[in-house]
C-alpha cells in the first residue's frame, strides 16, 4: 500500500502511521482480526478488533477507489480524451463521488436528448449561446443557420430546443454545480413520504409515513428503512429535494454570465437541466447514501445484539432435560448428557386432559430420576410459559430455565442437524438444540444462520453481503474470544476459528475421527492441508485439556511457550507449578522477558492467562424466572415491577419478555 493511503487511514482513524502500516501488512499476509488483536499487539500498538476492522474496511474502500480511478484513466486514454488537466483532476479526487463527478461528462452514455441533438449537428449552436460573449447575439437568427429538415431540424425553434437540451446536460454534469447543489441537499434537503396506494391493509403497516416530511439531516435510520420498505411495496412515494429556488440560484450564479437573450436561453436550459437531470440524479444519490448509512446502523445494531446473544453465560456441562413445548402436538423431551449427546427422547401432553397431565408428570419425574437430570431447559415459544409452570409444579428440585428457541427449528432441518442426528426427526433435533443452547449458547448458535436468531432490525432490507460480512466478523470474534476444545468442537464451531474456515475445520474433524483425540497442539500440523500459516493463526484459540503440555489448555500461543518455560526455570519450578500460583507469578519481572516480538502488553496477557488458565470470558450463569402468577397480558397492572429478559434491541427501544407471550417495548 502506498504512503498516501497509510496517511489517509491514520488521519481518519486517529491511529499512528506505523501502526496502520503494520496492521495492513498483517492483513495482507492473511492474518485474521482475532489473531492480530490477540497476538500482534506489539506491531499494532495494542489495537483492538474494532479498530483493526476499521483499518481493514477503510483500506478496502481506498483500494476500490484506486481501482476505479485506474479504470477511468484507462477508459479516457483509449478514447483519446485524457488531457493533462483532466488527469490532474482525477488523480486529486479524494472520494468516489468527486471522481465520478469529474468523469460524468465523459462517461459513455445511452441515448439522451442531448446526444440526439448533437447528432443533428446542434452542438456548435449550443456552444455559441452558452458562451454568452455577445450582448446582441440573437439566438433565433443563429438557429436559422442550423435548420436542416434532412437531419430532423425543421425550424429555428427546434434547433434552439436541441441546443438547450445540450446545455442542460452540460449544466447537470458540471462538477462544481453538482458539488454546490449536493451541499444544498445536505443542508436543506427534505425527505417526503406520501401515500401512493388506497389498499388499507398495506397502508396500515406504514400509517406513520403516509404524510411524513423531515430534513434529511434529522432522519433516523430506522425511519428511512421503514419508508424504503413502504416504497418497495408500492404503498409510499418517497422523494428528497431542497428548496428549488435556492438550487436554481446556484446554477444561475454559475452559468448565466449576462442579462441578454443568450443568457435567457441558458436560464431555460438550467431550469430544465435541474428538474429533468440534476435533481433526479441528486435524489438518487442521496437516497442511496442515506440507505447505505441506515443499513450500516441496522447492521451495527444486529451485530451488537448478536454478540450479546452469543456471549450469554453457559450453564456448563450438566445433564439437561430439554423441552420443546407445544399444545396440540405435545411437548418434545430430549435428555442431553454432560457431553451434549442425546440419551433418550419422549413426548408428553401436559396441556391436555387431567389424565394426560398426570401421565406427563410421572414421565418427567421418572426421566429426571433415571438420568440424574441437573437442569430443565424449556423453549420460550408456543406453550412455553404454560409448560414452565407445569414443570415447576412438580417440585423436582432442579432448576427450570426458559431458553430462547429462535432458530432451533432452523437447526432441526439443517445439514448440520442431519449429520449429527441422522436417525432422529426434526422435532427431537429441535429439543436437543434448546438443551444445548442452555449448556453452551455459543457452541450451539454457530450452527445456524445468525439471521435466524431473531435479534435483527430490518435485517432483510439491508445489503445481504454487507450483513453476512459483519455477522461473520461477530461470530468469529466471539468464538475466538472464548476459545474451543479441539477434541469436542463441532465442525461448525471450528469453522470460525482464526485461520481455519470450512475446509480445514472438516479436515480437523475427519482427522479426529480417524486418528482419535488430539494429544497436543503440535498434532494439528499432521492434519492434511493444515500448514504452518494456519497453525500460527489458529493454535492459540484451540484448547487441549489433559495434554502433556499444560499450556495447550490455555490461550498462550505456542510461539510464546519458551517464554513461559524460561519464567518457570528462573523460579526453579515447573510450568504446571507456575500456573494459578499468584505468589510465584508476582515474583516475575516482566522486563527480563521482553523482546521485539513480546513486549510488555503480550507478557501481561501471558501472565493473566497463567493466573486463570483457559478462563471463560463470559459472565457466570445466573438463574432467572418470571414473576409467578403473571402469565398473560390481563395479569398486568400499571405500576408493577417485573423481571424480564431483553430479547432484542433496536434503534428505537428494547423488546423485553416478561412471560406474557408478547414482548414489551421499552422506548
Amino acid at each position: 500500500m502506498s504512503d498516501p493511503q497509510t496517511k489517509k487511514i491514520a488521519l481518519q482513524l486517529s491511529i499512528g502511521e506505523k501502526e496502520v502500516q503494520a496492521t495492513v501488512d498483517l492483513l495482507d499476509s492473511g492474518a485474521t482480526l482475532p489473531f492480530i488483536a490477540r497476538y500482534r499487539k506489539e506491531a499494532t500498538g495494542n489495537l483492538d478488533e474494532v479498530a483493526i476492522a476499521k483499518v481493514r474496511d477503510l483500506l478496502t474502500r481506498l483500494r476500490q477507489l484506486e481501482e476505479r480511478r485506474e479504470s477511468i484513466l484507462n477508459s479516457l486514454a483509449k478514447r483519446n480524451l485524457l488531457t493533462d488537466d483532466l488527469r490532474k483532476k482525477l488523480l486529486e479526487a479524494e472520494t468516489l463521488t468527486i471522481l465520478e463527478d469529474i468523469y460524468l461528462p465523459f462517461r459513455p452514455k445511452r441515448k439522451t436528448r442531448a446526444n440526439a441533438a448533437k447528432e443533428r449537428g446542434l452542438e456548435p449552436l449550443a456552444k455559441k449561446i452558452f458562451a454568452q460573449d455577445k450582448w446582441d447575439l440573437d439566438p433565433i437568427k443563429e438557429a436559422l443557420a442550423f435548420v436542416n429538415p434532412g437531419k430532423g431540424v425543421a425550424s429555428a425553434n427546434e434547433a434552439l430546443s436541441g441546443a438547450r437540451d445540450i446545455m442542460a446536460e452540460w449544466i447537470s454534469e458540471d462538477a462544481e454545480a453538482r458539488s454546490r447543489v449536493r451541499a444544498l441537499y445536505q443542508l436543506q434537503g427534505v425527505i417526503q413520504s406520501t401515500a401512493s396506494s388506497d389498499k388499507e391493509g398495506d397502508a396500515a403497516k406504514f400509517r406513520d409515513y403516509l404524510d411524513w416530511s423531515e430534513p434529511i439531516s434529522k432522519n433516523a435510520p430506522h425511519r428511512l428503512l421503514a419508508m424504503l420498505r413502504g416504497a418497495r411495496t408500492g404503498v409510499l412515494n418517497l422523494h428528497i429535494s431542497p428548496p428549488e429556488k435556492e438550487a436554481l440560484t446556484i446554477l444561475e450564479e454559475l452559468f448565466i454570465k449576462r442579462d441578454c437573450q443568450a443568457g435567457r436561453e441558458v436560464q431555460q436550459a438550467a431550469e430544465d437541466g435541474y428538474r429533468r437531470l440534476l435533481a433526479p440524479s441528486m435524489e438518487n444519490e442521496f437516497l442511496a447514501s442515506l440507505r447505505a448509512h441506515a443499513e450500516e446502523k441496522a447492521i451495527d445494531v444486529f451485530s451488537e445484539n448478536l454478540r450479546q446473544v452469543l456471549l450469554e453465560p453457559p450453564l456448563g456441562q450438566k445433564c439437561i432435560l430439554a423441552v420443546d413445548p407445544g399444545f396440540r402436538t405435545g411437548c418434545k423431551l430430549a435428555v442431553i448428557d454432560r457431553q451434549a449427546q442425546l440419551k433418550e427422547n419422549d413426548v408428553i401432553f401436559p396441556h391436555d386432559t387431567e389424565m394426560r397431565r398426570a401421565e406427563a408428570a410421572v414421565k418427567v419425574q421418572n426421566i429426571c430420576k433415571r438420568n440424574g437430570v441437573e437442569a430443565i431447559a424449556v423453549g420460550n415459544g408456543t406453550a412455553g410459559r404454560e409448560t414452565e409452570i407445569f414443570l415447576r409444579s412438580l417440585n423436582l428440585s432442579v432448576a427450570v430455565i426458559m431458553v430462547n428457541e429462535s432458530g432451533a427449528s432452523v437447526y432441526s432441518t439443517s445439514d448440520a442437524a442431519r449429520r449429527e442426528f441422522p436417525h432422529e426427526d426434526a422435532t427431537v433435533r429441535g429439543a436437543i438444540s434448546i438443551g444445548r443452547r442452555l449448556m453452551d449458547p455459543l457452541a450451539e448458535l454457530v450452527k445456524i444462520d445468525p439471521k435466524s436468531i431473531g435479534v435483527g432490525q430490518y435485517q432483510h432490507d439491508v445489503d445481504q453481503s454487507d450483513l453476512k460480512h459483519a455477522l461473520d466478523d461477530v461470530v468469529s470474534s466471539c468464538v475466538n474470544l472464548v476459545g474451543v476444545d479441539l477434541n469436542t468442537a463441532s465442525r461448525e464451531l471450528l469453522t470460525y476459528i482464526s485461520g481455519l474456515g470450512p475446509k480445514l475445520a472438516e479436515a480437523v474433524v475427519n482427522y479426529r475421527i480417524e486418528h482419535g483425540l488430539f494429544s497436543s497442539r503440535k498434532d494439528l500440523l499432521k492434519v492434511p492441508r493444515l500448514g504452518p500459516k494456519a497453525f500460527e493463526q489458529s493454535a492459540g484459540f484451540l484448547r487441549i485439556h489433559n495434554s502433556s503440555n499444560p499450556l495447550d489448555s490455555t490461550a498462550v500461543h505456542p510461539e510464546s511457550y519458551r517464554i513461559v518455560e524460561k519464567m518457570a526455570e528462573d523460579l526453579g519450578v515447573t510450568v504446571n507449578d507456575l500456573m494459578k500460583n499468584e505468589i510465584l507469578l508476582r515474583k516475575l519481572d516482566l522486563n527480563k522477558y521482553t523482546s521485539d516480538k513480546a513486549r510488555i502488553a503480550t507478557l501481561q496477557d501471558i501472565l493473566k492467562e497463567l493466573s486463570r488458565p483457559g478462563r471463560d470470558p463470559r459472565r457466570d450463569f445466573e438463574l432467572f424466572s418470571f414473576a409467578p402468577g403473571i402469565e398473560k397480558i390481563e395479569d398486568l397492572q400499571a405500576g408493577m415491577k417485573l423481571p424480564g429478559i431483553v430479547t432484542n434491541v433496536t434503534a428505537f427501544g428494547a423488546f423485553v419478555d416478561i412471560g406474557v407471550h408478547q414482548d414489551g417495548l421499552v422506548h
